[in-house]
């Protein structure tokens, strides 16, 4: 997901050791490798590198961590594929993604197996533009689906009308926006779509970046959400912040139990507290949560991953590594709502500190 209005203010508030500085440039596929294994104490800065949406969270978690205890924690938000990349080349000592890896990706990392840990959760909301209409409306997975797809054209629909009995739905065109950039975002709408309707998953089915049936195209999550806001009868998929820093109006989505749930923090949080307790004890977190169980769910949610090396080369690091997650799982996810994410049920915390214990002692193995 990507959250450009934050980024430039976060990077200038992280600040980086001499260890890691460098400069943006257009290319974001190589940062300063992470420090050398001789280095030790409170000078060791960790480097990590990856995606944009979580970015303005952990700009905050990273400086009241640095605050607390002296560790410098320098993160480039330059997309989870770059992030993914990063970590695969040990050029830093983590990666971010809102997708998970592949099992072609992990086969590619060089520093062996790669542990992905849940840090909070990411809602993508149906956003609209629909000036006439002032009360919410409420739409199924096969109907959004069927918008994208092309299928549903008109906004009087008749089975846009059927779901919303006294809502004056207009007679115009619907206009679809999609990103035209590949992102976080589209994977896991279309990992929604894909789960909800047949149709999608035949056809442009679950990615980053995908062949869009229909609609116009907006760089970004900011460009979807502009392009709504300035266009009347508009729909789009973006991130909850996006939505609201725009004002827009967001659909009360129907989950699995067949409720109308209305984006929010805690009804992510349900969402995955609900896949928390479906999880086999062998899990390595790369799950989708799209579409759960539980009636208070919202159905378009993810998770976003921290990516770390289980076999970590160096003690020191791997130390401040695990220490700095294991405070951001606990006394860092009370930040969460306040950014628009969703923290992640306590649960599911609970079954992530024996993996980050893990981390911790794979330096000195």
């Amino acid at each position: 997901m990507k959250r450009l209005p934050f980024v430039v203010a976060a990077l200038g508030v992280w600040g980086c050791s001499p260890q890691s500085s460098q400069k943006q440039t257009g290319d974001t596929s190589k940062t300063t490798p992470a420090t050398a294994s001789g280095d030790v104490g409170s000078s060791v800065a960790l480097t990590g590198a990856g995606a944009t949406f979580p970015a303005p969270l952990y700009s905050k978690w990273f400086n009241e961590y640095a605050a607390k205890t002296g560790v410098k924690i320098n993160y480039q938000s330059v997309g989870s594929g770059a992030g993914i990349q990063q970590i695969s080349e040990q050029t830093v000592d983590f990666g971010a993604s809102d997708a998970p890896m592949t099992d072609a990706e992990m086969a590619k990392a060089k520093g062996g197996p790669i542990m992905h840990i849940p840090t909070v959760v990411g809602l993508v909301v149906i956003a609209y533009n629909l000036p006439s209409v002032t009360q919410p409306i409420k739409l199924s997975g096969s109907l959004i689906a069927d918008i994208f797809l092309g299928k549903i054209t008109k906004w009087n629909d008749p089975r846009l009308a059927t779901l919303n009995p006294g809502v004056k739905l207009p007679a115009t065109d619907i206009l679809v926006v999609h990103r035209s950039d590949g992102s976080g975002t589209t994977y896991i709408f279309s990992d929604y779509l894909s789960a909800v309707s047949p149709a999608w998953k035949a056809g442009p089915g679950k990615g980053k970046d995908l062949q869009w049936p229909v609609g116009m195209g907006g760089k970004g999550n900011e460009g979807v959400a502009g392009q709504i806001k300035q266009t009347p009868n508009a729909i789009g998929y973006t991130e909850l912040a996006y939505a609201q820093q725009n004002k827009l109006s967001t659909a009360a989505v129907q989950n699995s139990a067949g409720q109308f749930v209305t984006p929010s923090a805690r009804a992510a949080t349900a969402a995955a507290d609900d896949a928390a307790a479906k999880l086999p004890a062998n899990t390595d977190y790369r799950v989708s949560i799209v579409n759960g169980g539980g009636a208070a769910t919202y159905p378009i949610t993810s998770f976003t991953w921290l990516l770390v090396y289980k076999h970590q080369p160096d003690a020191t690091k791997a130390k401040k590594l695990a220490d700095a997650v294991r405070w951001a799982l606990t006394d860092g996810e009370k930040d969460a709502e306040a950014l628009a994410y969703a923290p992640l049920p306590a649960s599911l915390v609970t079954k992530l500190m024996p993996r980050i214990d893990s981390l911790t002692m794979a330096g000195s193995r």
